[in-house]
């Protein structure tokens, strides 16, 4: 009998699903609207349409099916199958994901936080091949992160280790959804980029987005500051400059820390590539102890919008000697 197995990456939007193969080649990769507003209830329905089409839309019983992971948003607890919290999901509190599964599917069904089911991706899959020591960024709305500590994932105490984007930057910067303020990504993720662009402009400068747009500062994205860099715009090189070396900063701090081989920086934002990672890589040479920073490289990921899902497949392999232990001596 033929085994796959299903990995699903849940965002506000879209549900991005996809079927492997024992050795993760994928057999059929897809995305379907989350409609997040019709509620928690909904939204685990949309997630079951995906395995159907999945499996039964390319002919695959769910008896081949050998376990299916999941990347979730928020905070959560991997090992109850509970999601605690999800902001961008609407009445979604207290959601336990595991046992709405164990309803419909006999295989086994694993959670994670959706940066580090990336952060598996990429570690497994991608750009951390090989790495034993290694740390993620994704860099898009906001900036999440995971950690690779001596071969292992780090999770701490609530499951939460590895929030670099609320190490503090400013003693007093701008305010963060955390509570806090000055949070690293308040500046150096896609919004933050471009509220440094809004600041400056508000202070008289000008910038070749403002005819683009027609001065309707809504409309700037982070994509636009790279194609105005581009230009040699030079608000957008300054613009860029500045998160990059901010970047540089919090990265120095990283690897003083944890001693990572690589860096990789995923995301919306890693499409800036070496307009934004030239300053980041300056700013750490620069700043960071030297032997540290000499053995780490920063890199680009490599595989974009498909490490959610393959992360979310890897990551539940990784799980599946764990359950099947557990259900051998009558603990499940």
């Amino acid at each position: 009998m033929n085994r796959y197995i299903i990995g699903v990456d849940l965002g506000g939007t879209n549900i991005k699903a996809g079927l492997y193969d024992t050795e993760f080649a994928p057999v059929k990769e897809l995305s379907i609207l989350t409609e997040a507003a019709q509620g928690p209830a909904h939204v685990l329905e949309r997630i079951r349409v995906a395995v159907n089409l999945l499996t039964i839309g390319n002919g695959i019983p769910l008896r081949e099916i050998a376990a299916m992971g999941m990347g979730i948003p928020g905070l959560l607890d991997p090992y109850e199958g509970l999601s605690v919290f999800s902001p961008n999901f609407p009445g979604w509190e207290q959601v336990h994901i595991i046992n709405e599964m164990k309803q419909h599917y006999s295989f086994p069904v694993f959670i994670d936080n959706d940066v580090r089911v990336n952060l598996y991706g990429e570690w497994l899959h991608g750009a951390g091949r090989g790495c034993s020591n290694l740390v993620l960024l994704t860099l898009g709305t906001g900036l999440g992160s995971g950690i690779v500590h001596d071969g292992r994932v780090l999770y701490g105490t609530t499951f939460s280790a590895g929030e670099i984007g609320h190490m503090n930057m400013y003693r007093q910067g701008r305010p963060c959804r955390c509570g806090s303020s000055g949070c690293l990504g308040r500046y150096v993720s896609a919004v933050g980029m471009v509220n440094t662009l809004k600041e400056k402009l508000a202070a008289g400068r000008r910038s070749i987005l403002q005819e683009w747009t027609s001065g309707d500062e809504a409309a700037f994205t982070a994509k636009m500051i790279s194609e105005a860099y581009d230009l040699h715009d030079p608000l957008a090189v300054e613009v860029m400059h500045e998160t990059g070396e901010l970047l540089g900063f919090g990265l120095s701090n990283v690897i003083n820390l944890l001693n990572p081989q690589r860096i990789i920086i995923g995301g919306g934002m890693s499409a800036a590539g070496d307009r934004l990672l030239s300053t980041v890589r300056e700013t750490v040479n620069a700043h960071a102890l030297k032997l540290s920073g000499s053995s780490c490289d920063i890199v680009q990921a490599e595989l974009g919008s498909r490490a959610g899902t393959l992360g979310a497949a890897a990551y539940a392999q990784q799980r599946m000697p764990v359950f099947d232990s557990a259900a051998r001596h009558g603990m499940l």
